[in-house]
């Protein structure tokens, strides 16, 4: 004869602890995987560009450097923190629209392709 009870325990179900998870962080960091976790905190907190941002930027001769990309990543942190979720980020004679929540960088724009265009599906501006 077959068994079809259902057994369970009445343990209960308590939430992570959240300090455990923030002291194993910090001794990644700080131990031998700290250049690991530059690496994980780098890709994380920066933006990314989308495979048609790059097109754009590669056929419009637009060039990052570290600076322009510190600025990016300063103007996205504040449109994150206003609640934005799509902005457009205009940056001397450059605009770019930035998907928010995924720090990702959608389209790209010199100050030529700029002029009478129309930007939409976008909820916030950010100019630098």
């Amino acid at each position: 004869m077959t068994d079809n009870r259902i057994l369970y325990t009445t343990r209960p179900i308590l939430p992570v602890d959240t300090s455990t998870l923030a002291a194993k962080k910090a001794k990644i960091v700080s131990g031998a995987g700290a250049e690991f976790g530059k690496i994980l905190d780098h890709e994380i907190n920066n933006v990314k560009f989308s495979q048609h941002a790059l097109q754009r930027l590669e056929n419009r001769n637009i060039a990052f450097d570290q600076e322009k990309l510190a600025k990016l990543n300063d103007a996205v942190d504040k449109a994150a923190q206003k609640g934005a979720k799509e902005s457009l980020v205009l940056m001397n004679d450059l605009a770019l629209v930035v998907s928010v929540k995924n720090r990702t960088v959608i389209t790209a724009m010199d100050g030529a392709s700029m002029k009478e265009n129309i930007f939409t599906n976008i909820d916030s501006a950010v100019i630098i």
